[in-house]
Formats: structure tokens, sequence, C-alpha cells
């Protein structure tokens, strides 16, 4: 990193005087463009002249070999000047601070025409498999849906001119997703580097062109790609850029921010490249098995094909088989079916227990909505540390037998419990910034009366964006069921949240305070704290999240599947704006002296935790029973008789 920040000062002393020299010709030309012309072939003046020249109108690129040539060469020195000129301003990326842990120096774009973010960093693998690496767009960008590599043409130079069709995925149910037609410049410069550069290409004349492409909008690329520089010792420096017009004016206004962030395109985009290359060099340079026998690679694949299923099912493009099943009146709610043979390959299983699975089709139901002024990243651990509080235990039985019962083999040590639910540790990134984990769902013991359903449910679970001092980070939140088997090539139908904000704030972080259930129960002069604390930090004030939920089933059954989804996504949709509004930072500032409601989601979580604990070891209950719509757990603990001492704890990672 030294040496890094070393040729990154001596590049940037080359810019300054790199500057001085452009600044005093372009005051020469100024000066001459001042001047009007004595020709007397021209009609107009050389300022009227320069002044066209402002907005060029290109004709269309000569797309033949040639002409191909002459655009990759200008495309590398466009590219060049971004990773390491000054052809776009930047500024440092909001809440990266440079240090040892950090993964490498991140910019993004100031004032300049789309969105663009930089990066460079140090990884320990040689440029010719980072480039392998970063050319397989699909293996590390969750959001890309193919890249199909049309035609290749090699150069004089030894280089390569690729011909791209590359589709990624909306990652909201209220926009169309985008594509790109694109060319891609591989080459070798003189110092030894390694360049992988690429531009759209669909501008042009006399080659091959990519017709539109129905459910899809095209965008640009423009001048992006990656430096690889050889290190001595092994290892390379990378500089990456990524710089593209995803043609905003096709969202709904209030999206637009999606299409306009430079910093969520770092952090799903740039930053994701460098983190993928740092695990693959970790993974090499020190090879470990971890969850339950797999390696690394294996529990990136999961990940990836987790992703993968919460991105199709959110997008249902009809060329997978998704077809739209009518309203039932109200469009908060969209229900798709997909019985296609590749759909559901690999999901006719057989029970352990003789029972066939009959599972013909896939439904998913699916929706968004505009959440105002709640905390990403704390809404997210809610939902991942509070499942009973929006999940239907019925339902989730259901899914999981959809996939297969039996017996599960997985071992059940308890490293954290959560409201009826243990979280089994699988994998984290080396950043911390995403990790899997397996869920394991009890109290489910009633249903094992109906031999089809299983008595334990376990979920695969993928979790990302919970660091709530990150800035515009997208939070996820996506899930499946596993069969007993738990193996690598099982059917997962994942399911899940996606909460992406929509206008974060380059000096706002999101706020520092965390889920702490039992300082909700707290009132009175000793639990206030000044209404500041929850409103300073308050982080992006709008966010959109992105509900789906896929279900396996019965085609006969196609009906009372759709209506028992549509309840089903509604009442969690319900659920999750109740939660919203008691973790609203406004919420709570807007009453003087006091802290949060005692009725709250988390202190109600807290109650029937003690309820459960006092049970569990005493073996009688703690309150009698009630009737429906007497007062809430909450207050009859409060008002009890006895005395009750609750601990807190927090796991140290």
């Amino acid at each position: 990193m030294n040496k890094l920040l070393m040729e990154e000062n001596d590049r940037l002393q080359k810019q300054v005087s790199q500057l001085v020299y452009e600044n005093s010709f372009f005051r020469q030309q100024t000066q001459t463009a001042a001047l009007p012309t004595t020709d007397n072939n021209s009609c107009e003046s050389v300022v009227t002249s320069g002044q066209h020249n402002l907005t060029p109108q290109r004709p269309p690129r000569d797309a033949s070999p040639a002409g191909l040539l002459s655009l990759a060469e200008e495309t590398l020195t466009e590219f060049l000047s971004k990773a390491t000129g000054t052809a776009v301003e930047w500024v440092q990326m909001p809440g990266m601070k440079p240090g040892p842990d950090s993964i490498g120096i991140i910019a993004i774009s100031h004032g300049c025409s789309g969105v663009a973010s930089r990066a460079c960093g140090l990884v320990g693998l040689e440029p010719t498999r980072v480039a392998e690496i970063l050319k397989d767009r699909p293996s590390w960008f969750r959001d890309c849906r193919a890249v199909d590599v049309l035609n290749v043409m090699s150069t004089g130079s030894g280089g390569t001119i690729e011909l791209l069709y590359m589709q990624l995925y909306a990652p909201t149910t209220l926009a169309p997703a985008r594509d790109f037609w694109l060319m891609r410049y591989t080459s070798v410069m003189e110092d030894g580097s390694l360049v992988v550069c690429e531009r759209s290409l669909n501008n042009t004349q006399n080659g091959p062109t990519m017709p539109p492409v129905q459910s899809f909008v095209r965008a640009d690329i423009l001048p992006s790609g990656y430096l690889i520089r050889p290190c001595e010792g092994g290892g390379s420096i990378i500089h990456i850029v990524d710089h593209m017009d995803l043609e905003p004016w096709s969202a709904p206004e209030v999206l637009r921010p999606l299409y306009e962030s430079s910093t969520l395109l770092s952090q799903r985009t740039t930053m994701a490249a460098l983190r993928h290359l740092r695990q693959i060099s970790q993974e090499i340079s020190h090879p470990t098995v971890t969850g339950w026998g797999r390696r690394p690679a294996a529990l990136r694949a999961l990940g990836q094909r987790l992703s993968k299923g919460f991105n199709e099912a959110v997008n249902g493009f009809t060329d997978e088989g998704w077809s739209m099943l009518e309203s039932d009146g109200i469009d908060d709610v969209t229900i798709l079916v997909n019985s296609s043979p590749s759909k559901l390959m690999g999901a006719t299983l057989s029970y352990a227990n003789g029972f066939p699975s009959m599972s013909s089709a896939v439904l998913c139901a699916k929706g968004s909505m505009l959440l105002q002024n709640v905390p990403t990243a704390i809404l997210l651990r809610f939902l991942r540390e509070h499942r009973s509080e929006w999940a239907d235990s019925g339902i989730d039985a259901y899914s999981a037998a959809a996939v297969k019962a039996g017996p599960c083999s997985i071992p059940v040590t308890r490293t954290g419990s959560f409201g009826g639910q243990i979280i089994l540790p699988l994998a984290r990134t080396i950043e911390h910034e995403e990790f899997m984990e397996v869920i394991r769902l009890e109290s489910m013991g009633h249903y094992q009366e109906d031999m089809m359903m299983p008595g334990d449910i376990f979920l695969l679970q993928l979790c990302n964006g919970v660091d709530e001092n990150a800035v515009g980070t997208c939070a996820e939140l996506m899930f499946a069921p596993i069969d007993a088997s738990f193996a690598d090539d099982a059917p997962l139908l994942p399911s899940g949240f996606r909460i992406i904000p929509l206008d974060s704030k380059a000096d706002a972080s999101s706020p520092n305070r965390t889920l702490d259930l039992a300082s909700t129960l707290e009132v009175g002069p000793a639990g206030s704290r000044p209404n500041g604390d929850y409103s300073k930090n308050s982080g992006s004030t709008k966010s959109v999240m992105t509900i789906a939920f896929q279900f396996a089933f019965e085609i006969h059954l196609q009906e009372n599947i759709a209506a028992m989804a549509r309840q089903y996504i509604r009442s969690i949709i319900s659920s999750v704006q109740r939660v919203a509004l008691a973790l609203s930072p406004s919420r709570i500032g807007s009453l003087p002296g006091l802290r949060s409601p005692p009725s709250t989601p988390e202190a109600e979580t807290l109650a029937r935790w003690i309820c459960q604990s006092y049970r569990f070891f005493l073996g009688v209950d703690l309150l009698k029973p009630v009737s429906e719509g007497s007062e809430s757990i909450l207050k009859e603990i409060w008002d009890h008789s006895d005395a009750l001492m609750c601990c807190s704890l927090k796991v140290l990672i």
C-alpha cells in the first residue's frame, strides 16, 4: 500500500504540471479565437466556429475492422486519462478512509456526464489472472445477467477486440432492466501493464449492430476498464474505472437517483470487483475448509446462486418462462408463474419418507415500496434478527416441504439465537461486508403430525449492507429453504428483501445506533436522550424496498397459492411499514423528553423472550393466559408485581 501511495503521489505531481501546461495552452487558444477571421470563403467568425465545437455532433462511427481498431485505440487513450489523469474530476468516496484495513483508494465522479467511479488497490494475483477474472463479469458482478461474446478480432500488436452484448438486472420491480452493446479491447502496454478497456457501440455503421431487445433499455458504457500493473515479487496494482450513462429518464422520477448515483455504482460494481479479487487472492494464499466441509469457492457459488435467483424473481423475464397473472384489483403486489422445465430442473425430488414431491411450477409474489427516513442498515438487521415479527411459520414450513422433508444432518451448534431462530454462520467476506449463514427455525414441532411437513426448517441466508457507517450502501437479505442433504447443486428458490437508498448525502452516514432492545424499556429522565442523538446522522431520507417471495406448488393449486401469496406479501409490507415507523429517527426525535414508545416491535419481542425463557427454566408461565384484545404482553410485564432482571448480550465479532 505504501508503494501504491507513492506512485499515486508521483502521478499527482505530474498531473499538476500537465494542468499548468494545459491552462497556458487554453489561454492562448482563447485569445486567438477572439480575433475575427478574414477568410472570404467563411461566413462565420472563428469565435462562432469555436462555439459550435463545444457541442460536437459526431458522425456515425465506422464499425469495419479498421474502424474498430481506431476506435479501440481512442478508447484506450480516454480510459487511461480517467484511470491516471484528469479527464474526470474525482472526489474521495464518502465514508472510505485509507488505512491498513482499506480495500484500496476509492473515488467517485463529480460533475461529469453519467455516473463514474474509480478504485486503485493491490491484489496478490498475477495480471493475466486478474484480467481473466474481471472479464468474466457474471462471476463477480451479481447485477449482471449475461455477457455474450459475439465476435473476436486480433490486432497486429497482439491485442484482441471483442464485440459483447451484456444484460444487467433491474434492482427493483419499478423500472426496466438495462442492456449494452460493447466493444472490449485487451492489450499490453510498453511497460508491461495489461489493459482491458471497453465502450458502447451504439453509434456505428458498416459493421455488426445489436437491435433493441424487449424489456431492456439500451444504456451506454463510456470508456472504462482495468489497468493492471505487475508488482515486483508478485501481485498486481489495479486501477478500475466504471463510467456509465444508465438512461435515468426511463425510470420513474422518484427512482432516478438510483441511476444517477456514482456512490451506488461504486458500491455495487467497482468495489465489488476489488473485493472479489482480494477474496480469491486470500483463498489461494490461505486455503481453508469452512462451513461443514465446504471450501470458500463452493460457498461463493451458493451465494451467487442465491443472488441470481432473487434477481430473476424480481425481474421476471418472459424468456425464462415467467408469465403474469391478472391483478385482483390492487396493484401493490405482482404475481408471476413459471412452469418451464429449466426453472424446475432438480426441484422434483423424493421425500426421505417416501412421499414424492409433486411441485410442477413456481409462483413469485413481488412488490416495491418507498420508505421515508428509515435507517437502511438498522431496518435490515431487524428483519434478519426478528423473523418472527414478519414471517409466517406455516408458510415457512410449506416452502421447506416443497423442497424436501426429512431429518437434517446440519450441526446445530448454537452461535446466535433470535426469537425462535438459530443462526449458524457459514462464511464472511474478508471485509465483513457480507456473510452467509444457515437459519434453523425452532418451535416447528406441531407440523410433525403431518408427515409431509418437516420438523426442523433450515434456510440458507445471504446478508449484506448491515454496516451502519457505510454511505449509500444497498442492503439485502436473501434466503431459500434447503433440504436435508444441503448439496451444492440442491434446488434453491430464493426470496427476500432489497433496500436501496435513494438520496444519501455525502456528509451523512447511517445512524450510529443499534437495536438495543433493553433500552427501549427505559422511560423518564434516566432513560431519555437529547433529540439530536437520533437525527444528526439520519443517513438517507428515502429508500426503496423490493420484496420478492417464491413458492413451488402443484399447478392445479395455482389460484389458491396466488391468493395466499398476495395476502402474505401484503402482511409483510404492513409489518415492514410498522417496524419502519418505529425505527424512524424523526418519530423518536419528535417526542421531547421521551424514549421510543414502549409498544415498539423490538420491545414486544423482548417481552415475549422473557416469558419464553421463564417458562423454559422454571416450567411455569410468567403471565396468566389473557383474552384477545387485552393489554399488550409488554404492558403486563411492566405492571407485574414481582421484580424482573433483564440482561442484554451482544456478540463481538
